[in-house]
Protein backbone atom coordinates (compact mmCIF):
# COMPACT_ATOMS: atom_id res chain seq x y z
CA UNK A 1 0.00 0.00 0.00
CA UNK A 2 0.92 3.35 -1.29
CA UNK A 3 1.91 6.14 1.69
CA UNK A 4 -0.64 8.87 1.72
CA UNK A 5 1.57 11.96 0.62
CA UNK A 6 0.99 15.15 3.06
CA UNK A 7 0.61 18.65 1.86
CA UNK A 8 0.55 21.84 3.64
CA UNK A 9 -2.76 24.04 2.80
CA UNK A 10 -3.18 27.42 3.79
CA UNK A 11 -6.11 28.72 5.59
CA UNK A 12 -6.10 32.64 4.19
CA UNK A 13 -5.97 31.35 0.99
CA UNK A 14 -6.01 27.76 -0.10
CA UNK A 15 -2.60 27.77 -1.58
CA UNK A 16 -0.81 24.46 -1.31
CA UNK A 17 2.68 23.60 -0.23
CA UNK A 18 4.89 20.27 -0.34
CA UNK A 19 6.44 21.37 3.13
CA UNK A 20 5.89 23.15 6.03
CA UNK A 21 6.82 27.20 6.41
CA UNK A 22 6.60 29.40 8.45
CA UNK A 23 5.10 31.76 6.00
CA UNK A 24 2.62 31.07 3.19
CA UNK A 25 4.31 31.09 -0.39
CA UNK A 26 1.07 32.72 -1.84
CA UNK A 27 -0.65 35.08 0.11
CA UNK A 28 2.77 35.71 2.51
CA UNK A 29 0.34 35.42 5.67
CA UNK A 30 2.14 34.14 8.84
CA UNK A 31 1.65 31.05 10.39
CA UNK A 32 -1.31 29.88 7.89
CA UNK A 33 -0.03 26.17 7.21
CA UNK A 34 -2.13 23.95 8.03
CA UNK A 35 -0.73 19.39 7.23
CA UNK A 36 -3.66 17.67 5.38
CA UNK A 37 -3.67 15.11 3.23
CA UNK A 38 -2.80 14.90 -0.71
CA UNK A 39 -6.56 14.49 -2.25
CA UNK A 40 -6.96 12.93 -5.92
CA UNK A 41 -7.93 15.07 -8.81
CA UNK A 42 -11.88 15.13 -8.86
CA UNK A 43 -13.57 14.18 -12.27
CA UNK A 44 -15.20 17.64 -12.21
CA UNK A 45 -11.85 19.44 -11.91
CA UNK A 46 -10.12 17.20 -14.75
CA UNK A 47 -10.48 17.67 -18.63
CA UNK A 48 -10.25 21.15 -20.86
CA UNK A 49 -13.15 22.76 -21.72
CA UNK A 50 -14.91 21.16 -25.19
CA UNK A 51 -16.08 24.61 -26.47
CA UNK A 52 -15.78 28.20 -25.83
CA UNK A 53 -18.28 30.15 -24.22
CA UNK A 54 -21.01 32.50 -26.15
CA UNK A 55 -20.09 36.30 -25.89
CA UNK A 56 -22.69 38.51 -24.73
CA UNK A 57 -22.77 42.29 -25.11
CA UNK A 58 -23.48 43.98 -21.18
CA UNK A 59 -25.74 46.46 -23.08
CA UNK A 60 -28.04 43.42 -23.88
CA UNK A 61 -28.70 42.42 -20.98
CA UNK A 62 -31.68 43.12 -19.44
CA UNK A 63 -31.56 43.19 -15.52
CA UNK A 64 -34.24 42.87 -13.37
CA UNK A 65 -34.45 43.80 -9.60
CA UNK A 66 -34.39 40.46 -7.96
CA UNK A 67 -37.48 39.56 -5.29
CA UNK A 68 -37.00 39.99 -1.68
CA UNK A 69 -38.00 36.44 0.38
CA UNK A 70 -39.19 37.93 4.07
CA UNK A 71 -37.58 35.81 7.06
CA UNK A 72 -39.93 36.92 9.34
CA UNK A 73 -37.02 38.10 11.43
CA UNK A 74 -37.38 42.13 10.96
CA UNK A 75 -33.87 42.95 12.09
CA UNK A 76 -32.46 39.70 10.41
CA UNK A 77 -34.14 40.80 7.18
CA UNK A 78 -32.27 44.57 7.46
CA UNK A 79 -29.23 43.09 7.76
CA UNK A 80 -29.76 41.12 4.62
CA UNK A 81 -30.85 44.02 2.69
CA UNK A 82 -33.96 43.55 2.71
CA UNK A 83 -34.62 39.82 3.37
CA UNK A 84 -33.56 37.22 1.32
CA UNK A 85 -32.86 36.53 -3.03
CA UNK A 86 -33.57 33.35 -4.51
CA UNK A 87 -30.08 31.83 -5.56
CA UNK A 88 -28.54 33.82 -2.65
CA UNK A 89 -25.64 32.14 -0.32
CA UNK A 90 -25.24 33.63 2.68
CA UNK A 91 -22.84 32.90 5.35
CA UNK A 92 -23.17 33.51 8.95
CA UNK A 93 -20.59 33.25 11.73
CA UNK A 94 -20.01 34.08 15.62
CA UNK A 95 -18.56 32.64 19.10
CA UNK A 96 -20.24 29.14 20.24
CA UNK A 97 -23.22 29.96 21.96
CA UNK A 98 -24.20 33.64 20.88
CA UNK A 99 -27.43 32.54 18.79
CA UNK A 100 -26.83 31.47 15.40
CA UNK A 101 -28.75 28.19 15.56
CA UNK A 102 -31.77 29.78 17.40
CA UNK A 103 -32.21 32.91 15.13
CA UNK A 104 -31.81 30.72 11.72
CA UNK A 105 -34.56 27.84 13.55
CA UNK A 106 -37.06 31.01 14.36
CA UNK A 107 -36.83 32.33 10.70
CA UNK A 108 -37.53 29.02 9.02
CA UNK A 109 -40.66 28.66 11.88
CA UNK A 110 -41.68 31.99 10.53
CA UNK A 111 -41.34 31.18 6.77
CA UNK A 112 -42.09 27.38 7.31
CA UNK A 113 -46.38 28.13 6.84
CA UNK A 114 -45.81 29.89 3.48
CA UNK A 115 -42.27 28.22 1.66
CA UNK A 116 -40.63 25.13 1.81
CA UNK A 117 -38.16 25.38 4.08
CA UNK A 118 -34.89 22.83 5.24
CA UNK A 119 -33.02 22.78 8.33
CA UNK A 120 -29.90 20.44 7.85
CA UNK A 121 -28.37 19.93 11.35
CA UNK A 122 -24.69 18.32 11.02
CA UNK A 123 -24.22 19.15 14.66
CA UNK A 124 -27.13 18.84 16.62
CA UNK A 125 -29.56 15.57 16.37
CA UNK A 126 -33.12 15.81 15.41
CA UNK A 127 -34.30 15.15 18.75
CA UNK A 128 -32.14 17.99 20.11
CA UNK A 129 -33.34 20.29 17.30
CA UNK A 130 -36.54 19.40 18.45
CA UNK A 131 -36.17 19.94 21.59
CA UNK A 132 -34.97 23.87 21.12
CA UNK A 133 -38.23 24.38 18.48
CA UNK A 134 -39.88 22.97 21.59
CA UNK A 135 -38.27 25.16 24.29
CA UNK A 136 -38.92 28.18 22.23
CA UNK A 137 -42.11 27.74 21.47
CA UNK A 138 -42.05 27.80 17.63
CA UNK A 139 -44.60 26.51 15.26
CA UNK A 140 -42.01 24.25 13.49
CA UNK A 141 -44.29 21.99 11.13
CA UNK A 142 -43.39 23.80 8.47
CA UNK A 143 -40.07 23.32 9.16
CA UNK A 144 -38.45 20.02 6.95
CA UNK A 145 -35.08 18.74 9.14
CA UNK A 146 -32.31 16.35 8.06
CA UNK A 147 -29.83 15.54 10.25
CA UNK A 148 -26.96 14.38 7.66
CA UNK A 149 -23.24 15.06 7.02
CA UNK A 150 -22.48 13.22 3.96
CA UNK A 151 -22.87 16.01 1.42
CA UNK A 152 -23.51 13.95 -1.23
CA UNK A 153 -26.56 12.42 0.85
CA UNK A 154 -27.13 16.27 1.44
CA UNK A 155 -27.05 17.38 -2.15
CA UNK A 156 -29.68 14.62 -3.79
CA UNK A 157 -32.02 15.63 -0.63
CA UNK A 158 -32.11 18.71 -1.77
CA UNK A 159 -32.53 18.62 -5.64
CA UNK A 160 -35.40 15.93 -4.64
CA UNK A 161 -37.18 18.30 -2.33
CA UNK A 162 -36.28 21.93 -4.22
CA UNK A 163 -36.91 23.92 -1.29
CA UNK A 164 -36.56 27.71 -1.49
CA UNK A 165 -34.85 28.11 1.73
CA UNK A 166 -32.15 25.79 3.21
CA UNK A 167 -30.04 26.28 5.77
CA UNK A 168 -26.56 23.88 6.65
CA UNK A 169 -25.36 24.02 10.58
CA UNK A 170 -22.60 24.02 9.97
CA UNK A 171 -20.13 23.74 6.75
CA UNK A 172 -17.27 22.58 9.13
CA UNK A 173 -19.17 19.38 9.51
CA UNK A 174 -19.97 18.29 6.30
CA UNK A 175 -17.48 15.60 4.16
CA UNK A 176 -17.32 15.22 0.77
CA UNK A 177 -16.74 11.08 0.07
CA UNK A 178 -14.93 12.29 -2.82
CA UNK A 179 -12.07 13.77 -0.65
CA UNK A 180 -9.60 12.05 2.08
CA UNK A 181 -9.31 14.19 4.61
CA UNK A 182 -11.42 15.11 7.62
CA UNK A 183 -14.36 17.34 8.18
CA UNK A 184 -13.36 20.91 8.69
CA UNK A 185 -10.11 20.78 6.89
CA UNK A 186 -9.38 23.67 4.15
CA UNK A 187 -9.99 20.98 0.71
CA UNK A 188 -13.49 19.45 2.95
CA UNK A 189 -14.81 22.99 3.93
CA UNK A 190 -14.09 24.50 0.23
CA UNK A 191 -15.29 21.64 -1.92
CA UNK A 192 -18.72 21.22 0.21
CA UNK A 193 -18.94 24.90 0.34
CA UNK A 194 -18.38 25.17 -3.85
CA UNK A 195 -20.44 21.74 -4.33
CA UNK A 196 -23.40 23.28 -2.62
CA UNK A 197 -23.15 27.03 -3.90
CA UNK A 198 -23.47 25.78 -7.51
CA UNK A 199 -26.33 23.80 -6.43
CA UNK A 200 -28.11 26.88 -5.17
CA UNK A 201 -27.79 28.65 -8.55
CA UNK A 202 -28.97 25.94 -10.07
CA UNK A 203 -32.11 25.20 -8.06
CA UNK A 204 -32.47 29.03 -7.45
CA UNK A 205 -32.15 28.24 -3.66
CA UNK A 206 -31.58 30.46 -1.18
CA UNK A 207 -29.01 28.64 0.89
CA UNK A 208 -27.38 29.79 4.35
CA UNK A 209 -24.07 27.99 6.02
CA UNK A 210 -23.59 28.11 9.37
CA UNK A 211 -19.79 29.08 10.25
CA UNK A 212 -17.39 28.36 12.85
CA UNK A 213 -15.13 31.09 13.81
CA UNK A 214 -11.61 31.36 15.25
CA UNK A 215 -10.46 32.55 18.83
CA UNK A 216 -9.57 35.34 16.79
CA UNK A 217 -13.35 36.00 15.76
CA UNK A 218 -12.36 35.59 12.05
CA UNK A 219 -14.58 32.47 10.06
CA UNK A 220 -12.85 29.78 10.34
CA UNK A 221 -11.57 27.50 7.13
CA UNK A 222 -9.94 29.31 4.19
CA UNK A 223 -10.75 32.86 2.93
CA UNK A 224 -11.64 31.47 0.01
CA UNK A 225 -15.24 30.78 1.88
CA UNK A 226 -15.41 34.23 1.92
CA UNK A 227 -15.35 34.71 -1.63
CA UNK A 228 -17.27 32.00 -2.77
CA UNK A 229 -20.65 33.49 -1.34
CA UNK A 230 -23.18 36.16 -2.06
CA UNK A 231 -23.47 37.46 1.88
CA UNK A 232 -21.25 37.72 5.12
CA UNK A 233 -23.10 38.16 7.91
CA UNK A 234 -20.96 38.12 11.72
CA UNK A 235 -22.76 37.72 15.11
CA UNK A 236 -21.29 40.45 17.59
CA UNK A 237 -21.74 40.69 21.35
CA UNK A 238 -20.68 38.92 24.88
CA UNK A 239 -22.53 35.59 25.59
CA UNK A 240 -22.86 37.03 28.99
CA UNK A 241 -25.10 39.56 27.72
CA UNK A 242 -28.28 39.89 26.51
CA UNK A 243 -27.93 41.72 23.61
CA UNK A 244 -27.02 40.33 20.22
CA UNK A 245 -25.76 42.17 17.15
CA UNK A 246 -26.00 41.18 13.27
CA UNK A 247 -23.20 42.81 11.27
CA UNK A 248 -23.26 42.65 7.04
CA UNK A 249 -19.20 42.35 6.19
CA UNK A 250 -20.15 41.52 2.41
CA UNK A 251 -23.50 41.52 0.57
CA UNK A 252 -23.67 41.24 -3.07
CA UNK A 253 -27.48 42.08 -2.95
CA UNK A 254 -28.04 44.81 -0.22
CA UNK A 255 -25.72 47.46 1.73
CA UNK A 256 -22.91 46.56 3.42
CA UNK A 257 -22.67 47.07 6.94
CA UNK A 258 -25.99 47.10 8.07
CA UNK A 259 -26.70 46.19 11.36
CA UNK A 260 -29.83 43.98 13.56
CA UNK A 261 -30.29 44.32 16.95
CA UNK A 262 -31.36 41.31 19.06
CA UNK A 263 -32.40 40.43 22.80
CA UNK A 264 -31.78 37.20 24.05
CA UNK A 265 -35.11 36.09 25.84
CA UNK A 266 -36.35 33.09 26.62
CA UNK A 267 -38.47 32.78 23.82
CA UNK A 268 -34.76 32.96 21.87
CA UNK A 269 -34.02 36.45 19.79
CA UNK A 270 -36.06 39.14 19.57
CA UNK A 271 -35.67 42.18 17.29
CA UNK A 272 -34.60 45.50 18.86
CA UNK A 273 -36.67 48.33 16.94
CA UNK A 274 -35.10 51.17 19.23
CA UNK A 275 -31.38 49.86 20.05
CA UNK A 276 -30.07 53.76 20.58
CA UNK A 277 -31.67 52.62 23.82
CA UNK A 278 -29.67 50.13 24.35
CA UNK A 279 -26.47 52.38 23.71
CA UNK A 280 -27.78 55.42 26.17
CA UNK A 281 -27.03 55.79 29.89
CA UNK A 282 -30.25 57.01 32.01
CA UNK A 283 -28.33 60.18 33.65
CA UNK A 284 -30.11 62.14 36.01
CA UNK A 285 -27.76 64.91 35.70
CA UNK A 286 -24.64 65.63 33.97
CA UNK A 287 -21.37 63.30 34.40
CA UNK A 288 -18.04 64.28 33.60
CA UNK A 289 -16.39 62.05 30.59
CA UNK A 290 -19.57 61.14 29.14
CA UNK A 291 -20.51 62.19 25.44
CA UNK A 292 -23.02 61.03 22.78
CA UNK A 293 -22.63 60.31 19.49
CA UNK A 294 -24.60 60.00 16.55
CA UNK A 295 -22.94 57.36 14.49
CA UNK A 296 -23.83 55.29 11.18
CA UNK A 297 -24.12 51.50 10.69
CA UNK A 298 -24.72 51.47 7.42
CA UNK A 299 -28.55 53.14 6.77
CA UNK A 300 -29.48 53.03 10.00
CA UNK A 301 -28.82 55.78 13.14
CA UNK A 302 -27.54 54.97 16.22
CA UNK A 303 -26.77 56.96 19.49
CA UNK A 304 -24.21 55.60 21.33
CA UNK A 305 -22.56 57.00 24.72
CA UNK A 306 -19.29 57.65 24.69
CA UNK A 307 -17.40 57.34 28.17
CA UNK A 308 -13.87 58.64 28.65
CA UNK A 309 -11.58 58.38 31.89
CA UNK A 310 -8.66 60.28 32.24
CA UNK A 311 -6.71 59.76 36.03
CA UNK A 312 -3.15 60.71 36.56
CA UNK A 313 -0.58 57.80 36.06
CA UNK A 314 0.72 55.58 38.06
CA UNK A 315 3.44 54.21 36.32
CA UNK A 316 6.48 55.20 34.05
CA UNK A 317 4.44 54.74 30.82
CA UNK A 318 0.71 55.81 30.79
CA UNK A 319 -2.16 53.69 29.74
CA UNK A 320 -4.58 53.95 26.50
CA UNK A 321 -7.08 51.77 26.73
CA UNK A 322 -10.18 51.95 24.36
CA UNK A 323 -12.68 49.41 24.41
CA UNK A 324 -15.45 49.22 21.26
CA UNK A 325 -12.99 51.79 19.97
CA UNK A 326 -9.91 52.03 17.55
CA UNK A 327 -6.84 52.28 19.81
CA UNK A 328 -4.01 53.60 17.67
CA UNK A 329 -6.83 56.31 16.62
CA UNK A 330 -6.98 57.42 20.39
CA UNK A 331 -3.38 57.97 20.08
CA UNK A 332 -3.67 59.85 17.62
CA UNK A 333 -6.64 62.19 19.29
CA UNK A 334 -4.47 62.82 22.05
CA UNK A 335 -1.74 64.36 19.95
CA UNK A 336 -4.48 66.32 18.11
CA UNK A 337 -5.41 67.74 21.37
CA UNK A 338 -2.33 68.45 22.48
CA UNK A 339 -1.03 70.37 19.65
CA UNK A 340 -4.12 72.15 18.43
CA UNK A 341 -6.03 72.53 21.70
CA UNK A 342 -3.19 72.93 24.36
CA UNK A 343 -4.74 69.96 26.38
CA UNK A 344 -2.14 67.67 27.52
CA UNK A 345 -2.40 64.20 28.67
CA UNK A 346 1.31 62.59 28.67
CA UNK A 347 1.30 61.94 32.10
CA UNK A 348 -2.40 60.48 32.53
CA UNK A 349 -4.05 57.05 31.84
CA UNK A 350 -6.92 57.31 29.40
CA UNK A 351 -9.85 54.98 29.32
CA UNK A 352 -12.16 54.82 26.51
CA UNK A 353 -15.55 52.73 26.78
CA UNK A 354 -17.91 52.74 23.92
CA UNK A 355 -21.40 51.27 26.32
CA UNK A 356 -23.23 48.75 25.62
CA UNK A 357 -20.53 46.43 23.77
CA UNK A 358 -20.90 48.08 20.49
CA UNK A 359 -18.01 48.74 18.31
CA UNK A 360 -17.40 51.47 16.26
CA UNK A 361 -15.04 51.74 13.30
CA UNK A 362 -15.63 55.36 11.62
CA UNK A 363 -13.96 58.23 12.24
CA UNK A 364 -16.86 60.32 12.64
CA UNK A 365 -16.51 59.30 16.38
CA UNK A 366 -13.80 61.05 17.02
CA UNK A 367 -15.29 64.75 17.82
CA UNK A 368 -17.04 62.82 20.32
CA UNK A 369 -14.07 60.91 21.93
CA UNK A 370 -12.14 64.23 22.34
CA UNK A 371 -15.20 65.99 23.85
CA UNK A 372 -15.72 63.42 26.15
CA UNK A 373 -11.83 62.95 27.07
CA UNK A 374 -11.15 66.53 27.76
CA UNK A 375 -14.27 66.72 30.02
CA UNK A 376 -13.25 63.92 32.25
CA UNK A 377 -9.72 65.80 32.24
CA UNK A 378 -11.60 69.38 33.46
CA UNK A 379 -14.07 67.06 35.37
CA UNK A 380 -16.95 69.41 33.69
CA UNK A 381 -20.02 67.74 32.36
CA UNK A 382 -21.06 68.79 28.78
CA UNK A 383 -24.89 70.27 28.67
CA UNK A 384 -27.40 67.66 29.05
CA UNK A 385 -29.15 66.68 25.77
CA UNK A 386 -26.72 66.66 23.29
CA UNK A 387 -25.36 64.62 20.35
CA UNK A 388 -22.16 64.97 18.41
CA UNK A 389 -20.31 63.97 15.11
CA UNK A 390 -17.55 64.67 13.10
CA UNK A 391 -13.95 63.57 11.80
CA UNK A 392 -10.34 65.00 13.39
CA UNK A 393 -7.85 65.97 10.99
CA UNK A 394 -4.47 65.99 12.02
CA UNK A 395 -4.31 69.74 11.07
CA UNK A 396 -7.05 70.33 14.00
CA UNK A 397 -9.74 70.79 11.17
CA UNK A 398 -13.24 69.17 11.89
CA UNK A 399 -14.58 67.21 9.11
CA UNK A 400 -17.70 65.96 7.98
CA UNK A 401 -19.22 63.03 8.34
CA UNK A 402 -21.94 60.96 5.90
CA UNK A 403 -25.38 60.95 6.60
CA UNK A 404 -25.11 63.99 8.71
CA UNK A 405 -29.22 65.09 7.75
CA UNK A 406 -30.18 61.18 9.01
CA UNK A 407 -27.92 61.11 11.81
CA UNK A 408 -29.73 65.00 13.26
CA UNK A 409 -33.14 63.49 12.26
CA UNK A 410 -32.32 60.68 15.10
CA UNK A 411 -31.31 62.49 17.68
CA UNK A 412 -34.07 65.05 17.51
CA UNK A 413 -36.41 62.06 17.17
CA UNK A 414 -35.09 60.67 20.70
CA UNK A 415 -35.71 64.32 22.42
CA UNK A 416 -31.69 65.58 21.83
CA UNK A 417 -32.57 69.13 21.70
CA UNK A 418 -28.74 70.30 20.59
CA UNK A 419 -26.32 69.10 18.35
CA UNK A 420 -22.62 70.11 17.62
CA UNK A 421 -21.20 68.81 14.40
CA UNK A 422 -19.04 70.04 11.51
CA UNK A 423 -19.65 73.09 9.62
CA UNK A 424 -20.46 71.11 5.97
CA UNK A 425 -22.91 69.24 7.96
CA UNK A 426 -25.17 71.96 9.23
CA UNK A 427 -28.34 71.64 7.76
CA UNK A 428 -29.53 74.69 5.30
CA UNK A 429 -32.89 74.22 6.56
CA UNK A 430 -33.75 74.24 10.38
CA UNK A 431 -34.65 70.66 11.51
CA UNK A 432 -37.35 70.51 14.26
CA UNK A 433 -36.74 70.06 17.67
CA UNK A 434 -33.07 70.40 17.55
CA UNK A 435 -30.44 73.29 17.60
CA UNK A 436 -27.39 73.09 15.25
CA UNK A 437 -23.81 74.30 16.59
CA UNK A 438 -21.41 73.95 13.64
CA UNK A 439 -17.67 74.53 13.92
CA UNK A 440 -14.68 74.07 11.81
CA UNK A 441 -12.19 73.85 14.21
CA UNK A 442 -10.97 71.74 17.18
CA UNK A 443 -10.38 74.85 19.60
CA UNK A 444 -14.57 76.35 18.66
CA UNK A 445 -15.76 72.53 18.89
CA UNK A 446 -14.03 72.20 22.88
CA UNK A 447 -16.01 75.93 23.30
CA UNK A 448 -19.36 73.85 24.38
CA UNK A 449 -17.70 72.83 27.81
CA UNK A 450 -17.87 76.61 28.68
Amino acid sequence: MTKARSLYACTECGGQSTKWQGQCPHCEAWNTLVESVAEPVSRHRAGGASKSGALTSLAEIRAREAPRMQTGVAELDRALGGGLVRGQVALIGGDPGIGKSTLLLQALAAMGGSRNVVYVSGEESAEQVALRATRLQLDSGGVRLLAETSLERIAATLSEARPEVAVIDSIQTLYSEALQSAPGSVAQVRECAAQLTRLAKAQSLALIFVGHVTKEGALAGPRVLEHIVDTVLYFEGDTQSSFRLVRAFKNRFGPVNELGVFAMTERGLRGVSNPSALFLSEHHEGVAGSCILVTSEGTRPLLVELQALVDSAHGMMPKRLAQGLDASRLAMLLAVLHRHAGVACHDQDVFVNAVGGVRIGEPAADLAIALAIVSSLTDRALPGKLVVFGELGLAGEVRPAPRGQERLREAAKLGFTRALVPRANAPRQPIAGIEVVAADRLQEALKVLG
